[in-house]
């Protein structure tokens, strides 16, 4: 019955001018050619096809097939016949049909899957797709750029398979539907670059910029969502060829302009993430970067990427590593604490374990000029300490060599170091990093700085530091003890009472702990008690140095 259908309405058309075709005919044609499908004959659809009497009918109307085509195809069976005869048949509307009119009808079939059929119906009308698009001479750019919009906006709600399982197993096809795609993708960049390399005034900038658009949606979705490392570890990761090919194509369409406006332009139209994970990939795992003009030197390539360390530091921090690593101690220049990345970047808590080889970089004025910012800045006791420690090796590292860690400069730096932000009432405990660091410094200079070289001028400044460090920190250390032992014989007496195993909460350091018995409240209260006993052993060794110093000049 519908075979019949089918035959008569071909035969009415076959009479008529393809102007005289009516809207009425294109839909009986498609209800007719749907219901062969469904029916399980599309051996008799694909004799209509290839019928040369129904050249001029199918380029008219054939577009129309699409939806019921991919339907089956995706229903039936791989050694089903039926599914052959459709393939067999979408090829062919490819090859016949109006160009126009078939790329609206696999866009819109793209288009309106979902769920578990994206990857399969974006993969089964990739080549038929890419096909079409090479005969749209015409918006070819807006063609190809509209056709990989579609597509990636089909596949980003896919959840992207993190785990080495989740890729192996690859229940919705996404890593072989990407991999297809940057695949399907690849002539038009090749096509760009080729025309490039013949003239620098490139006519391909529009179908550049759609490419270059694709290549940044896809280092945003699905890479820097997957496992990166991975990539690395594995040859046979199925997004290393997909990461490979992005990067290449970005590269290649853009290495004439790597330092020009039109690289900027496009950072700015497309995410800072996706700049980031591009230049992660070819910086730490060295993706596409053959393409990459290898003309910078280590410290410009540093600066261009702060501004993307910065952005990945909160999950990576490999990129910084491997940035630093390829540049010699010493050798960064002061000027680039300017830029201000050079200066968030090391106070992230997350990049602490690389701080060492960021300070190790920089020039004499740059570690003097970092340290003073993080001093001024961090607001975090560990790294302030860290920082304490660093200008202490410095200071032994260059004593009588280097007058950025001696004289006015180093008292201008002690004048950050030894004071406590809120004098007797600083809270040491939380603060105890930062004392120790500053009070270990001290002893240091003042053992080996002799009183009479000064070389250092601890010893011109000793008034102030005794004024702003050394006596609020001991009027600090009394109260403190003092409410702290208070509180420990609080405890031992509460425990002899009824509520010896009550849980209760304790606030140590300005913050609230988790609730806890009495016990182990003693034990936070003890450890607090110890910290304060390290600090007061080294202001005492402190204390005492000055003394003999003293009574030595008298």
């Amino acid at each position: 019955m519908a075979v019949d259908e089918l035959q008569a309405i071909i035969q009415r058309c076959q009479i008529l001018e393809e102007a005289d075709f009516k809207g009425e005919d294109f839909n009986l044609f498609q209800v007719a050619g749907q219901k062969c499908l469904e029916d399980g004959y599309a051996a008799q659809l694909l004799e209509v096809v290839q019928n040369e009497k129904n050249k001029v009918i199918i380029k008219n109307m054939g577009w129309n097939l699409i939806c019921p085509l991919v339907r089956c195809i995706l229903m039936y069976k791989q050694e089903d016949d039926n599914r052959e005869h459709c393939l067999k048949i979408l090829d062919l509307l490819v090859q016949l049909c109006n160009a126009k009119e078939l790329f609206l009808g696999l866009l819109e079939q793209i288009e309106q899957t979902s769920g578990e059929q994206v990857c399969k119906t974006v993969m089964l009308l990739l080549q038929p797709l890419q096909t079409v698009l090479f005969k749209l001479q015409n918006k070819k750019a807006y063609s190809v750029g509209l056709s990989l919009a579609v597509i990636m906006n089909q596949l980003t709600p896919l959840p992207v398979p993190y785990t080495k399982q989740q890729v192996q197993e690859d229940k919705l096809g996404l890593c072989q539907c990407c991999n297809a795609v940057v695949d399907f993708a690849k002539p038009f960049v090749s096509e760009v670059v080729k025309n490039m390399e013949k003239s620098s005034d490139c006519n391909d900038t529009e179908l550049k910029e759609e490419l270059l658009k694709f290549c940044m949606k896809s280092l945003k979705y699905p890479l820097l969502t997957a496992q990166l490392d991975q990539l690395e570890s594995s040859d046979e990761h199925p997004f290393r060829h997909f990461a490979t090919e992005i990067i290449v194509s970005a590269v290649r369409m853009n290495y004439q302009s790597w330092e020009n406006k039109e690289f900027a332009d496009i950072e700015q139209k497309n995410s800072a993430e996706s700049l980031a994970c591009l230049s992660y990939l070819m910086f730490v795992h060295y993706f596409g970067i053959d393409y990459f003009p290898m003309v910078f030197s280590p410290s410009y390539l540093l600066q261009c990427n702060m501004a993307h360390i910065e952005v990945l530091l909160n999950s990576n921090v490999g990129f910084l590593c491997s940035v630093l690593l390829r540049m010699e101690d010493n050798s960064l220049l002061h000027q680039y604490l300017e830029l201000s990345n050079f200066i968030t970047v090391p106070q992230r808590k997350k990049s602490l374990n690389i701080l060492q080889l960021f300070i190790n970089k920089f020039d004499a004025e740059g570690k003097y000029t970092l340290f003073r910012c993080l001093l001024k800045t961090s607001n975090h006791a560990g790294v302030e300490g860290y920082i304490i420690k660093n200008i202490k090796d410095q200071i032994h590292l260059k004593v009588g060599d280097n007058n950025w860690f001696t004289g006015h400069h180093l008292v201008s730096l002690l004048d950050l170091v030894l004071l406590l932000p809120d004098g007797a009432e600083t809270d040491l405990l939380q603060n105890s990093d930062r004392i120790m660091a500053s009070l270990n410094l001290l002893r240091y200079l003042m053992i080996k700085d002799g009183e009479y070289d000064n070389q250092t001028g601890v010893w011109t400044m000793l008034a102030k530091i005794e004024q702003n460090f050394l006596k609020p920190l001991r009027v600090g250390l009394n109260m403190s003890k003092a409410h702290y032992e208070a509180e420990i014989k609080n405890k031992k007496e509460n425990r002899r009472g009824w509520f010896s195993n009550t849980v209760c909460s304790v606030t140590v350091s300005g913050e609230k702990l988790p609730a806890m018995t009495t016990e182990m409240q003693l034990q936070v209260l003890r450890s607090a008690l110890f910290t304060f006993d390290l600090i007061e052993s080294v202001l005492a060794r402190v204390e005492e140095l000055i003394e003999m110093k003293i009574k030595a000049v008298t």
